[in-house]
């Protein structure tokens, strides 16, 4: 007879997840609850949720649901019960919920301090793996106009383009601008290159009259700022 993968229709239905949010609300519901509704099925032995579970550990940090976005597809399907379209699935997930956090933070922050900017891009730059440049382009207020991303890979001040970076900042009016990247060492002290492209870009835009607000080096919950070091 072949086995069929255990459902939620197979769970008590005071342990039903589906019905627990609808009885109760989904923020009744676990971590491991909220993913077992993303999931589904189980496997042919474990539930939903018990997948859920060790999807959690695997984000280590006693199960930090947080540290989902960190996962790779190939980590995720590891574990017995994740396919390519479930493991997607959760990469989906996480990047949503990480953009909606984001835009929500967003509209309340003002990019006026080397902490509350460093503190809104620790969650998206914190865990990446690869060096992103990130131009932050800001009005008279130091709100957030734009954002994008100027290179990937190791920051290097020959082949940054100014020209391009400044086009950027005056296409969007930009007043200010902060850069922000990352070290995947989890080391936010900056390299001869990071201070290189820091005085490059200041002197730059002081012959535009917009200025280098910052720049921040994000590390593992640490960071590095130019304007508090002085390099400003």
């Amino acid at each position: 007879m072949r086995l069929k993968h255990i459902t939620m229709k197979d769970f008590p239905v005071s342990e039903r997840p589906y019905e627990k949010c609808m009885d109760k609300g989904a923020a009744s519901l676990s971590d491991a609850e909220l993913l077992a509704v993303i999931l589904k099925n189980g496997t042919r032995t474990r539930t939903s949720v018990e997948v859920a579970r060790e999807i959690l550990m695997l984000c280590g940090d006693d199960g930090h649901i947080g540290n989902l976005k960190k996962l790779t597809a190939a980590q995720l399907m590891q574990i017995d019960g994740i396919g390519k379209v479930k493991a997607v699935q959760l990469q989906c997930l996480a990047e949503l919920c990480s953009r909606m956090s984001g835009d929500v933070y967003k509209e309340r922050q003002l990019f006026n301090s080397p902490e509350r900017i460093a503190a809104y891009y620790m969650r998206s730059l914190g865990g990446l793996e690869q060096e992103e440049m990130h131009l932050v382009f800001l009005d008279t207020k130091n709100r957030r106009i734009q954002e994008v991303l100027l290179t990937r890979g190791t920051v290097n001040a020959s082949l940054l383009s100014t020209r391009e970076l400044f086009l950027e900042a005056l296409r969007h009016c930009a007043v200010h601008v902060v850069m922000v990247h990352n070290h995947p060492s989890g080391d936010p002290a900056p390299s001869a290159e990071d201070i290189a492209v820091t005085k490059k870009v200041k002197e730059a835009g002081e012959l535009l009259d917009i200025l280098l607000l910052d720049h921040i080096i994000i590390g593992a919950d640490r960071y590095f700022s130019m304007k508090s070091a002085g390099y400003l």
